[in-house]
């Protein structure tokens, strides 16, 4: 499934690997009482959360920015093939590269691959099996990939086996790096590819960055990971389990949820349900999360 919409000149377009109801709440967020949940019900489903089975729902998507020749992809969600311990995300077989085509963001048409974070379900299409080897998905891409995060799982993977990461340092990373495919983003990179800002957001894993895209006067904020849920808006103070860094995720929350609020911006998380990207908006002392529609537009012709 894609869905597409316009920021100035550029066109956003959503491809999604795969949505369920996957994940137990006190799993996901373990210090969320289940009262909480069960008083957010009415407005987390059914796009969020399905109260009978007691799961909630998240989303795996790629992101796709065409602007000014060219085909960037933020994140690259699970992977076709990959052996990976969570069931959900094991040997998929989906047909994510025939999506990205028809978003116009075909293997041979993709000029930049951005990482957000390092784990797995934002690495795994980097690569492809063919004939039992991982090789690069899109050979005419550069993978830009946030230095302060590649560097710390390089050195804590030789340390000790991360169940976040599983075996996708070495089967969705290891073969672009050695293919000379790899650009480094620093924190302080500021504005790359002509379009988009680099903006720090630690916290969720030490180095991950969001990415904020501007164009002729309108802009949009690929948050990674700051947020896994709308839970997260309503509730800034709620972890993941997979919060690397808990307080400093929590700062971090904040201060992305204040400065979308105050300028209005459009939110473009990797992991939330239908309609996938939204608006932060205050409510009294608090924040609340309200969808983007999603405007009707024909796929490109190539």
């Amino acid at each position: 499934m894609i869905q597409s919409r316009t920021i100035g000149r550029a066109r956003v377009t959503r491809v999604v690997e795969y949505a369920a109801p996957t994940h137990d709440p006190a799993f996901l967020f373990p210090s969320l009482p289940q009262a909480e949940l069960d008083a957010a019900a009415d407005w987390l489903a059914p796009h969020h959360y399905i109260p009978a089975m007691n799961r909630l729902i998240v989303t795996i998507q790629i992101w796709v920015v065409e602007l000014d020749g060219k085909v960037i992809l933020i994140d690259t969600g699970v992977g076709n093939d990959k052996p990976r311990a969570a069931a959900r995300m094991n040997r998929l077989n989906n047909r994510v590269l025939e999506w990205l085509e028809a978003a116009g963001a075909g293997r041979e048409r993709v000029t930049h691959v951005i990482q957000t974070h390092m784990h797995m379900d934002h690495t795994g299409w980097n690569t492809v099996l063919v004939d039992g080897e991982w090789v690069p998905t899109f050979p005419n891409a550069r993978y830009l990939m946030p230095e302060t995060d590649f560097r710390h799982y390089e050195v804590a993977l030789k340390q000790a086996r991360d169940a976040v990461m599983d075996d996708s340092w070495d089967d969705s990373v290891v073969p672009v790096v050695d293919a000379g495919l790899v650009d480094f983003i620093a924190d302080d990179a500021g504005e790359i590819l002509g379009c988009l800002t680099v903006e720090p957001v630690p916290g969720h894993t030490p180095g991950m960055l969001s990415f904020r895209l501007k164009s002729d006067g309108e802009e949009g904020l690929f948050t990674a990971d700051v947020f896994h849920s709308p839970l997260q808006i309503a509730h800034p103070d709620l972890n993941t389990a997979y919060c690397a860094l808990p307080d400093v995720a929590r700062e971090t929350r904040a201060r992305v949820l204040a400065e979308a609020a105050d300028k209005g911006t459009l939110i473009m998380p990797m992991h939330f349900g239908p309609p996938c990207c939204g608006y932060v908006r205050r409510d009294g002392d608090g924040y609340v999360f309200e969808g983007a529609d999603w405007p009707d537009l024909s796929l490109p012709q190539r």
